[in-house]
């Protein structure tokens, strides 16, 4: 899974997801540019910072212009506050949906001839908010839906020039999990709900971006990777006052 002499641009790459994503690019031996609005307080060593509004189609298509060469955009850049529906207009949710969803679709159209040319890849930075009920994130978790959605079609449509496939990222701990989990118990509260007992690490999500970009993942194109734990338990399960050793026990009579 090498990516020497390969050159990266991963949005939204100075702090926690995308950090860990450029770390593990720099590490695989690839060239990282990484941009977000404003500096890293601790920049990524190995990277090129440029300073970039992804939803600022002309800041994009410049940044774009002036790369010389381009083998592997990774869509990181993201996110949402917690915001009940009600709680604003369709306007306020539909500045989500363009981060989430326009954006990358910027950023992609920005980059496709530099890409055709590599015959690159595109890993976009889906969610489990995706596919399950995302309430206080609706339009976060439709932008999602939308992205995955859109990269099918992207892979499709720029076949069989450019790679993309979708990262469905689970639950991380990064440097702002207390925002979304609370305190040192609420985090380990919340990694029990995991199969895998933990929250993803920034690593785990950047090890992946490297595999989908990578030559390892030649013949992968159109994919939605899981990378989640395992899912979540099914709150049914914890909920049953069945007998969990008759429910599961072997039928005597078979």
């Amino acid at each position: 899974m090498e990516l020497d002499g390969k050159v990266a641009v991963v949005t939204g790459g100075t702090r926690g997801v995308g950090a860990g994503i450029a770390r593990a690019f720099v590490r695989a031996g690839a060239q990282v540019v990484v941009c977000a609005r404003r500096p890293p307080d601790v920049p990524v060593p190995g990277t090129e910072f440029r300073p970039l509004d992804v939803r600022d189609a002309e800041a994009v298509r410049r940044l774009c212009a002036e790369l010389p060469r381009l083998d592997v955009l990774v869509n990181n850049a993201g996110g949402s506050p917690h915001r009940p529906l009600t709680h604003a207009d369709a306007g306020r949710h539909a500045r989500v949906v363009e981060l989430n969803l326009v954006a990358p679709l910027t950023v992609s159209l920005a980059a496709y001839e530099h890409l055709r040319r590599a015959r690159g890849s595109i890993v976009m930075i889906g969610s489990v908010s995706a596919g399950r009920p995302s309430p206080g994130t609706a339009a976060y978790g439709a932008a999602k839906a939308g992205l995955e959605s859109l990269a099918r079609s992207m892979a499709v449509e720029w076949a069989p020039d450019i790679r993309v496939n979708t990262l469905v990222v689970g639950m991380v701990r990064t440097e702002l999990s207390h925002l979304h989990y609370g305190d040192q118990d609420g985090v380990a509260a919340v990694a029990r709900t995991v199969p895998l007992g933990r929250l993803a690490e920034p690593s785990d999500v950047g090890r992946a971006a490297v595999f989908l970009a990578s030559d390892a993942a030649a013949y992968i194109s159109g994919a939605s990777l899981l990378v989640h734990g395992g899912g979540e338990r099914p709150a049914f399960l914890d909920a049953s006052t069945a007998n969990k050793e008759t429910r599961y026990a072997p039928d005597k009579k078979a």
